[in-house]
């Protein structure tokens, strides 16, 4: 399993917009293959701003890779910058290979 994070610094006050974006956007990574699993998580209020963390889950790097070339994920960010406002700094990419997996 590939396990790719992408942290987010949400202003404080902005959460609710923040959350209704990805709430309402079609991510298209259902059709995308090798795709497994995708979480939003909100985690604490820090100094000034929210941290939130996207994760998703692929079956191979191969996997993520593939989908960061292609169609689905172009059109999954298109106008991703409209939202600059509510984010303080871009977001931070983190990714992670699979040790050990217990189901």
């Amino acid at each position: 399993m590939y396990l790719t994070m992408n942290r987010f610094k949400v202003k404080l006050g902005a959460e609710e917009a923040f959350e209704n974006v990805w709430k309402n956007r079609d991510s298209h990574l259902t059709s995308v293959p090798g795709f497994k699993a995708f979480h939003l998580m909100k985690g604490e209020a820090m100094d000034g701003y929210r941290l939130y963390a996207s994760h998703t889950a692929w079956d191979s790097v191969e996997d993520f890779q593939a989908w960061t070339k292609s169609e689905a994920f172009r059109a999954a960010h298109k106008g991703a910058k409209s939202h600059a406002d509510i984010y303080l700094g871009p977001p931070e990419l983190e990714v992670f290979e699979s040790v050990q997996e217990v189901a």
